[in-house]
This record gives C-alpha cells, structure tokens and sequence, in this order.
C-alpha cells in the first residue's frame, strides 16, 4: 500500500471505514459532515503513511480523525450563521457545542456518574479507567500492578454486568 497500489488501499479502506465512522460521528453529528472528514482523514492517512512508526495503526488513525474532526467543528463554528444570528458556543471536554448540546452533555455525564455508584467496586474502576480516563489495557494493568488479560476479563465481565443491569425499563 505504501508504494500507491489502489487496490490495496481500497481494501484498507473498506476495513477501516467503520471504525473511523464510529469514531469521527460522536464529534462531528452529522452522517454528512462525518462522510466529508472521512474523505480528508483518508487522504491524511495516505499521506502520511511513509511517516508511520508501525506501532498501533488504529490509535494512530483515530488520532488522525479526531484531530480531523475537532479541526472541522472548529471552523464550521467560526462561519457566522446564514441568518445572521450568533449562538453562544461551549467547550465541553475537547469539543465545541452549543447550549442545548452543553445542557444534555452535562446531564448525560451526572446520570453516567449516578449509573456508576451501582457497579461493583471492581467493575467500576476499569471501566471509569477505560471509558472516561481512556486509558490502554496496559496502563490500567501497570496501575493496578495485575497481568493485561485480567483488566481484559474484568473490563468483559464488567460489560456483561451492565448489559443486564443497565436496561432500560420498557414502560
């Protein structure tokens, strides 16, 4: 693929396109505004691809796509609004948002927070270290001096106890 074989970066792109939709749409909301910065995180890819250190591709393109995305969200909010209105803009945790946004943000993460009082002592420490302190398997293992499979088991299981307690009541 380095050497410019589109075939291969076809390929590439098909693997890959998911993972880096799942990770560009959180920021950017919109399915087209996501398609538009997959196309500039792809071409980035491809660039950048004789720079590549060989270690942790896929960290490494979602860096690429984040930054891609806060890039966007940025500058689309710097364009004034078409009808000359001026919302006020929120920087909440690494994006920009507007009010209403910022309000259900807030909410989400005090419910989140509520959520996590009622896991296990265990479960909740991975997780809070995985999900929102979005550390590695290994730096949650070096923390808690264990093997990298055993925060793998307890991160699974941690799962498996919030898909059955988590649930939303069907009303």
């Amino acid at each position: 693929m380095l050497s410019g074989n589109e075939q291969a970066f076809r390929i590439f792109y098909e693997k890959y396109r998911p993972y880096l939709f799942r990770t560009i749409h959180p920021i950017a909301k919109t399915s087209e505004d996501t398609e538009e910065i997959l196309q500039d995180v792809f071409l980035k890819i491809f660039h950048s691809l004789p720079e590549y250190q060989h270690q942790g591709l896929k960290t490494w393109m979602a860096r690429i796509a984040v930054n891609k995305a806060i890039d966007f969200v940025r500058k689309k909010q710097r364009k004034p609004k078409e009808d000359g209105s001026e919302k006020e803009i929120y920087f909440i945790q690494g994006s920009l948002c507007q009010p209403e946004q910022a309000f259900f943000e807030k909410e989400t993460r005090q419910d989140l927070h509520r959520k996590l009082e009622g896991v296990p002592q265990n479960y909740r420490e991975v997780l809070t270290a995985f999900y929102l302190e979005d550390k590695s398997h290994r730096e949650i293992a070096e923390n808690q001096g264990v093997q990298e499979k055993t925060i793998e088991m307890k991160l699974y299981r941690a799962r498996q106890w919030v898909k059955e307690h988590w649930k939303e009541d069907a009303k």
